[in-house]
Parts: C-alpha cells; sequence; structure tokens
C-alpha cells in the first residue's frame, strides 16, 4: 500500500467556563488533533481499500496519544469522544471512511478499554470545509450530557488531493448540561450504550 504522508498537524483545547449560566468550578475541556494526509487514492477508483487501514493505525495512535496529552495525559479524565474525516474534491467518500478503524481503535487503546461506539462524520469539502464532530461518552452512548460537537477544519485543507483526518476527546459533559436521561454515574458498562 502507498505511504502515508502528512503535511501538517493541528491542535485546539477549548476551556469551556460557562454558555450564559453560572461559570462551572471545573471547567470541561474539548480537544481536538487534525492531520492532513496525501490521499492516495485521488483522482482514481480503486476496488480494495482497506489494507490502507491498516497503514493508518500508527498515524491514528500518535494523533490519539498527543491528544491525550494536550488534555492533562490522564486517561481516567476523559468522558467523551469522537472522529471525523474531510476529503479533498479529488476524492470520495468512501476515502473518508478509511478512518473508522485507525482513529476509533487508536482512541480506546489510549484511553484503556472504553466501550461506547466512537461516533464519526465524513464529507467532501473544498479547501477551507468545516466538519462537526460528533461526541458521545466513552463508555455509554446513552448518556444525554455529553451529546456534543466540536466544529474543526483548516483555512488551506483538505486540497483536492487530501484527507483531514480529526480526534476529539473531552473531559466532560456540556457545561450546562441538564436534559435528564442516562447520567454518566449510572452507567452500568455492560455494551458500550447503558
Amino acid at each position: 500500500m502507498p505511504d502515508v504522508v502528512v503535511r501538517k498537524i493541528a491542535t485546539v483545547v477549548e476551556e469551556i467556563f460557562h454558555e450564559g449560566g453560572p461559570v462551572s468550578a471545573n471547567p470541561p475541556k474539548r480537544g481536538a488533533i487534525m492531520a492532513v494526509i496525501k490521499n492516495p487514492f485521488a483522482g482514481k477508483y480503486v476496488e480494495d481499500l482497506q489494507p490502507f487501514m491498516e497503514d493508518l493505525k500508527p498515524l491514528g495512535l500518535m494523533m490519539a496519544q498527543r491528544l491525550l496529552g494536550l488534555l492533562g495525559g490522564d486517561p481516567a479524565a476523559i468522558e467523551g469522544y469522537g472522529k471525523g474525516s474531510l476529503v479533498g474534491s479529488a476524492g470520495e467518500l468512501e476515502h473518508g471512511a478509511l478512518w473508522h478503524a485507525p482513529g476509533g481503535y487508536g482512541m480506546r487503546e489510549v484511553l484503556g478499554g472504553a466501550k461506547a461506539i466512537v461516533p464519526s462524520a465524513k464529507k467532501v469539502g473544498g479547501v477551507g470545509a468545516r466538519l462537526d464532530v460528533p461526541v458521545t461518552h466513552v463508555n455509554a452512548a446513552y448518556v444525554r450530557s455529553h451529546f456534543d460537537s466540536m466544529e474543526v477544519g483548516m483555512n488551506d485543507s483538505p486540497r483536492a488531493d487530501e484527507l483531514l483526518f480529526v480526534l476529539v476527546m473531552t473531559t466532560g459533559a456540556r457545561v450546562h448540561a441538564r436534559m435528564g436521561g442516562l447520567e454518566a454515574s449510572q452507567i452500568k458498562g455492560e455494551d458500550g450504550l447503558r
């Protein structure tokens, strides 16, 4: 398979003190790491894409480790996660789907066995496109307080022959979460849902 050629990596960390309500005593953080790579399949149809997923696993692991470090380094502090991909205009949506296993399993490995499926979003877009990366609780997808998203993008990416891969982690619920439902303290941890 082709080499993974990285053009750039960018990170962002938000610390959310309030959204018009009381200031949080322990402000949650949302962090994202983005990697822009050359799309080796741009401009052509390739039937068997799956082997490239294996080639992307080291990138997913490195990004997850770096993002965890930006959020303090403690896997137990991470409560939410998500992933996404933006495909440049010479690619196809399926090229973005290459990130499912490398991104998800990279985060699960550094977090030590998170149980919930890692939500994801993908789309084809031009330079400067933005992506809303969905976020759910790392151990139970039904924890309503952790339903969130983080908008990401880069002003010069993805170029037509590029892929932009994203990982997102959070250290808590939405800052003023109060919509009821399953609470994080009620997680049973049996199936990744509840």
